[in-house]
């Protein structure tokens, strides 16, 4: 059977996101490069409402009003809803640290917290993304 050596084309990742841009050079080490990634960095944000919003996800109701909030700071790469608590993940990492504390939950909550009747936000933290149970 005949063989055709391939004259291009490595083994180099196309895209290293967050180190470089674009194409990396085919003499350049793989050592701690990711190979294949999925998407940007994120960050991972738990808001905590007053009451259940398991209900409030139409257009203009309050899920989609706090997603749109947030993304007047950043871009939602996904969200979950259960119960009281809404998790984002969103990018570009540290869109929402503040540059004198680093205090990336407090932020997010004020950019969050919109106004709207019978609704609010009590709480922020940045522990990772919490799946529904």
């Amino acid at each position: 059977m005949a063989y055709i050596a391939p004259v291009n084309g490595d083994s180099q990742p196309v895209f290293a996101l967050d180190t470089q841009n674009g194409p990396v050079a085919p003499s350049t080490s793989l050592a701690g490069q990711p190979v294949q990634p999925q998407g940007p960095k994120l960050d991972f944000f738990r808001l905590v409402a007053n009451t259940s919003v398991n209900g409030e996800g139409g257009v203009t109701e309050y899920v989609a009003n706090v997603l749109q909030a947030v993304q007047q700071t950043s871009t939602v790469a996904m969200y979950q809803v259960d119960g009281v608590a809404i998790s984002l993940a969103t990018y570009p990492t540290g869109a929402f640290a503040n540059s004198t504390t680093n205090t990336s939950s407090a932020v997010m909550l004020a950019a969050a917290n919109i106004t709207y009747t019978g609704f609010q936000l009590d709480s922020c933290t940045s522990v990772g993304f919490k799946l529904s149970t």
